[in-house]
């Protein structure tokens, strides 16, 4: 069974930090192309940043600069360092898992993110 959990969301003061993490199992994870996305309310749902097998990234501009996405292959983990928060980045954020090229699609129950003081 596929699982992928995510942690560490919150309250945080905008200009604040916090790191998300998503811990997946189930699956062969090191192959797996691994993104973070955000749903915030009555928006769609958005890619913030994206991370290859190979461990080639990319982001959304909006995040640019401010976000960085890693991975463990070791603790089957994805991880999303976000510094320099903003009230715009309240979302929900969910972890996705793609073997590229296969049917392979698996999506995390998220986690909340707000930004307020």
């Amino acid at each position: 069974q596929v699982q992928l959990v995510e942690s560490g969301g919150g309250l945080v003061q905008p200009g604040g930090s916090l790191r998300l993490s998503c811990a997946a199992s189930g699956i062969l994870f090191r192959v797996y192309a691994m993104g973070w996305y955000r749903q915030a309310p009555g928006k769609q749902r958005e890619l913030v940043a994206h991370i290859t097998s190979g461990s080639s990234t990319n982001y959304a501009d909006s995040v640019k600069g401010r976000f960085i996405i890693s991975r463990d292959n070791a603790k089957n983990t994805v991880y999303l360092k976000m510094d320099s928060l903003k009230p715009e980045d309240t979302a929900v954020y969910h972890c996705r898992a793609q073997r590229l090229g296969m049917a392979n699609d698996y999506w995390g129950q998220g986690t909340q993110v707000t930004v307020s003081s």
